[in-house]
C-alpha cells in the first residue's frame, strides 16, 4: 500500500529476477533509496529501450550462440518452415516434369524419386547409344 507522499511508478523490468533492482546502487543498501530521492529507484538506473537490454544480453555470446538463439523464434521457424514448402514443392515439380519425359510401361505408373534417376540415366544412354549407331 502506498503513502499519500509516495507515487507508483510502473516500469518494465529490466533486471533478472535474480538481480535486485537496486544492484546498481551499492548492492541494495538501505540507504540507497533514500539517496536517489526516495522514488525507489536508484539514480543511475533509467528507462532502456525495449531492444537494448537484449542487445547488451547478446554482446557477450558467441556468433554460433546469437544464431542459435536468433533461430530458436517463432517468427524465424514460421519463416524457414515456409521458405521450406516452397523448395519441396519446386524439387518435386522438377521430378514431375522429368518423369512426363521419361518412356515407362504403363506410362501413368507411380515412380519412386530414386527410380525416375536411375530410368533417366538409363533413358539418356540409350539416346546417346541411338545417336553414335
Amino acid at each position: 500500500m502506498l503513502n499519500s507522499d509516495q507515487t507508483e511508478i510502473d516500469l518494465p523490468p529490466t533486471h533478472s529476477e535474480s538481480e535486485s533492482v537496486f544492484s546498481d546502487c551499492g548492492g541494495g543498501r538501505a540507504g540507497s533509496v533514500e539517496d536517489a530521492g526516495g522514488v525507489g529507484l536508484c539514480a543511475q538506473s533509467r528507462i532502456a529501450e525495449p531492444g537494448e537490454a537484449v542487445k547488451k544480453d547478446l554482446q557477450h555470446l558467441s556468433r554460433e550462440e546469437r544464431r542459435r538463439r536468433r533461430r530458436a523464434t517463432a517468427k524465424y521457424r514460421t519463416a524457414h518452415a515456409t521458405r521450406e514448402r516452397i523448395r519441396v514443392e519446386a524439387f518435386n515439380m522438377a521430378f514431375a516434369e522429368l518423369r512426363k519425359l521419361l518412356p515407362t510401361l504403363p506410362p501413368d505408373k507411380k515412380l519412386s524419386k530414386i527410380e525416375i534417376l536411375r530410368l533417366a540415366i538409363c533413358y539418356i544412354s540409350y539416346l546417346n547409344h541411338v545417336l553414335d549407331v
